[in-house]
């Protein structure tokens, strides 16, 4: 299972209902939100754990802070702390406002659902993420390792199943950069 699975199935679907009810939107509006969201908020991780320190910060930020609160207790994200805490998440991980208006046009673009509603939706949808991330890296950060979190972001960005996520991460930065994607 994938982070999008953990985050759509989490609560019997409760913090997507949650999410979707704050923005005006219906559970298949919301779960196609985040299944354009949550792919680019997952490179921008990978990405971000490729750098100096990036993997070690992560893992930091997952033991020590309660990102799994916004998974187990879906009302949370009705609280004004999750965009805060979202918002300084999508600074670490697309760091720009720049970054983050385009991730939300290209949702936009792929959704159908307005880029204002998505430019709200994303530091919600962040905070899933690290949700999502924290509650699979168990107590203690048990089971996260390179491998582990690596694996969990893998199995998300490789769209065509090819077992590269080469081709997916170039492809997706391709469209926010407005470049084409290479041929595989």
């Amino acid at each position: 299972m994938d982070i999008l699975s953990d985050i759509i199935t989490a609560q019997d679907g409760a913090a997507v209902q949650q999410l979707g009810s704050q923005l005006g939107l219906g559970q298949q509006q919301t779960t196609s939100a985040l299944s354009a969201l949550v792919p680019a908020l997952a490179a921008g991780l990978q990405r971000n754990m490729q750098s100096e320190g990036g993997l070690g910060t992560l893992i930091s930020v997952l033991s020590s802070g309660s990102h799994k609160d916004y998974i187990d207790n879906p009302q949370a994200l009705g609280e004004a702390k999750a965009v805060e805490d979202g918002n300084g998440i999508l600074g670490h991980i697309l760091g720009s406002k720049d970054v983050s208006r385009d991730v939300a046009a290209q949702a936009a673009a792929q959704t159908g659902i307005s880029a204002d509603v998505l430019k709200r939706m994303l530091p919600l949808a962040a905070t899933m993420v690290m949700g999502a991330l924290a509650k699979r890296s168990g107590p203690a950060s048990a089971g996260l390792s390179s491998g582990g979190v690596a694996g969990m972001l893998g199995s998300l960005l490789d769209s065509n199943r090819d077992g590269s996520i080469v081709d997916d991460v170039t492809g997706m930065i391709g469209k926010f950069m407005n470049k084409p994607a290479p041929r595989a």
